[in-house]
């Protein structure tokens, strides 16, 4: 354990952001610094068959050491950070013995970590903290879950007398633009199934999340000077403003919760001849979700009627709720559940408001709840880890392995 911490501040200073706009895979070249960090490291714990492949996903196995036949289970996080908020230059901060006050991240620029607005800060009072200096995110979404992976791993390899059967770990990159799944050989991985170490607070355990899809509204409008554009001028940004208002009002991220689904655009740029506006769609109810695409369509279909042909709408699906995958294997949930409760975590079960590689490989034949790995306020500045809450998922990690070798006929 006590490489644990150094393990995580090396991962975080690493410049991992991923690109969604790139074409490549990774999709940003410096995922590769890591990448092959994480490679050697794997090789110096005693990790067997390690290997990376021309996208950058790697592989490793800590071989069974028992006699009898037990399945194969696996461990997956990402290397990859959000493309929201820069990942250059982190200087992570380490807050020891938290008072449960406020945190100054950066006192020049007046950016403070407070209880008073991130109320879950109270309940790590006492406890190691891991914080951002106030420029940065920090990446334990999802460093974190690496750091833990390996640190269980070399606890394992150097604790022989704890009874586990093969177990494989994955590391992928671009998790963070929807494409960690994407290139994941999951024949070759030869898991029965696996858990991605990529959930938030400590006790965490989610089998279900979001349906997904993206979207993009494109508008073609028509410049004419404004003193004689009447019946003449079509202003595209005006059709898009138009198009905006005839979304709920209410459901969008900032105003919903638990199952309830939403959308939320996230970019919108614009000029009289040309708007464009980027959206995304997410429900857990299937059929919600397909009701929203229908009505992106359908004021699509009504702002052409009105304005003519100069309204056009994308729809890309992303990754689909896991939970019909999981539930004929509930067993592996159980599983996972059983280990936090014996290293004394009282687990929260809830489903994701997001989506995980697990998601997506649940349906490619890899079912994979997702674990805590500890980390809060993902994607911005004030992201934070407690120190304690990743040892607690290195505890669980190894709970899991020896569980199911003693579980499982």
């Amino acid at each position: 354990m006590e490489k644990l911490l150094p393990r995580f501040l090396e991962y975080v200073t690493t410049d991992t952001q991923s690109d969604p706009y790139s074409k490549t895979t990774p999709s940003t070249e410096k995922q590769w610094d890591l990448a092959k960090k994480l490679v050697l490291e794997l090789h110096q714990i005693g990790m067997q068959e390690v290997s990376i492949d021309e996208n950058a996903y790697i592989m490793a196995t800590l071989p069974s050491n028992m006699d009898k036949k037990v399945p194969v289970i696996g461990f997956i996080s990402h290397f990859d950070t959000s493309p929201d908020f820069t990942g250059k230059n982190v200087k992570p901060q380490v807050i020891e013995n938290y008072d449960g006050e406020d945190i100054v991240l950066n006192k020049g620029k007046n950016i403070v970590l407070s209880p008073d607005y991130f109320e879950d800060l109270q309940q790590y009072k006492g406890q190691t903290l891991i914080t951002t200096d106030g420029t940065t995110l920090l990446g334990a979404d999802d460093k974190a879950g690496i750091a833990e992976i390996i640190t269980a791993m070399e606890y394992l390899i150097q604790h022989p007398e704890i009874k586990h059967g093969e177990i494989r770990i994955g590391f992928t990159p671009d998790e963070e633009i929807g494409r960690g799944a994407h290139k994941f050989d999951v024949e070759k991985f030869g898991a029965a199934w696996a858990y991605t170490m990529d959930g938030s607070q400590v006790g965490e355990l989610e089998f279900e999340n979001f349906n997904a899809a993206s979207a993009k509204i494109q508008i073609e409008g028509k410049s004419v000077h404004p003193g004689y554009a009447k019946n003449k001028m079509v202003n595209a940004i005006g059709i898009a403003n138009e198009f905006l208002s005839l979304l709920p009002p209410r459901e969008v991220p900032e105003r919903t919760s638990d199952r309830e689904g939403f959308f939320h655009v996230h970019h919108i740029k614009g000029e009289i001849e040309k708007a464009e506006i980027e959206l995304i769609i997410r429900d857990h109810d299937e059929g919600h979700f397909d009701a929203r695409k229908q009505l992106l369509q359908d004021i699509t279909d009504k702002l052409q009627k009105k304005y003519g042909d100069c309204v056009t709408l994308h729809i890309e699906n992303q990754y689909r709720n896991m939970h019909e995958k999981i539930v004929p294997v509930f067993h592996i949930v159980e599983i996972a559940q059983e280990a936090m409760e014996s290293v004394g975590i009282d687990p929260i079960i809830k489903p994701i408001r997001g989506g995980t590689d697990g998601s997506q490989l649940s349906f490619m034949g890899l079912p994979c709840p997702n674990i805590f790995a500890g980390g809060h306020n993902f994607h911005g500045k004030y992201e934070y880890v407690p120190l304690e809450s990743m040892q607690k998922a290195v505890e669980v990690i190894v709970k899991i392995c020896e569980l199911t070798a003693i579980q499982i006929k």
